[in-house]
């Protein structure tokens, strides 16, 4: 059986992605607005920097009970006590992750093909991320482009959690809930967003309604 999965929506933040607003400010925005796990994913800090960001972030979600996931970054996950780490399919394998770090209480990882659904990875993760759902210019070394269709067909597959990520926003989140994702992740939907609050309320409503309508439709 599954772990129980909670979260609806996924906040992926960077300083980069925050367009010169404090991050922190961002986050707690968001948190406000209905985020409830929140990855932090810093491609070009030192890892210094990284943990610096990591022990701030941990400190303001706690305040909310918003769970902290680490980006690939094993050492940092582990030091600033994050809830989890999520990891792609060049990144250290989720087995070697489950080794290393038993108390791992979120272990995320990224499916950019089918037949990642049948390794040990998957079988060892938490949580899948389908990535990117939509092309998009914060993830370019991606496999594939899953679109519905292919939401679709990972959840025919798979019991597993579904986190969906890539060019994901208010006006895609409801379908892509309604094709099988029991979560969505966002970048620029918040972190761009005039409003960050407001921006997750949106987006929260939007799951909120397709999550309604799947389980309608699961009914008939």
């Amino acid at each position: 059986m599954e772990k129980p999965f909670p979260y609806q929506l996924y906040l992926v933040i960077s300083e980069e992605a925050c367009l010169g607003r404090n991050f922190l400010e961002v986050a707690e925005a968001a948190v406000q607005g209905g985020v409830d796990l929140v990855q932090l994913r810093e491609k070009n800090d030192t890892p210094q920097a990284f943990l610096n960001k990591a022990f701030e972030l941990k400190e303001l979600l706690d305040r909310y009970e918003v769970p902290l996931i680490i980006n690939d970054n094993l050492e940092i996950a582990t030091q600033c006590k994050a809830a989890g780490i999520h990891v792609g399919n060049s990144d250290m394998p989720p087995t070697t992750i489950r080794k290393s770090w038993e108390s791992c209480r979120l272990l995320g990882y990224s499916i950019e093909y089918l037949e990642q659904l049948y390794n040990e990875q998957t079988y060892t993760s938490d949580y899948l991320g389908i990535s990117p759902v939509f092309s998009t210019s914060t993830k370019t070394d991606t496999v594939t482009t899953w679109g519905f269709d292919g939401v679709r067909k990972v959840r025919s597959i798979t019991q597993k959690p579904l986190v969906a990520i890539g060019n994901m926003n208010a006006s895609n989140a409801r379908q892509v809930v309604e094709a099988g994702a029991d979560c969505i992740a966002v970048v620029s939907a918040i972190c761009a967003a005039p409003k960050p609050k407001n921006a997750a309320q949106l987006l929260r409503k939007e799951i909120q309604k397709g999550l309604k309508n799947r389980a309608n439709l699961l009914n008939l």
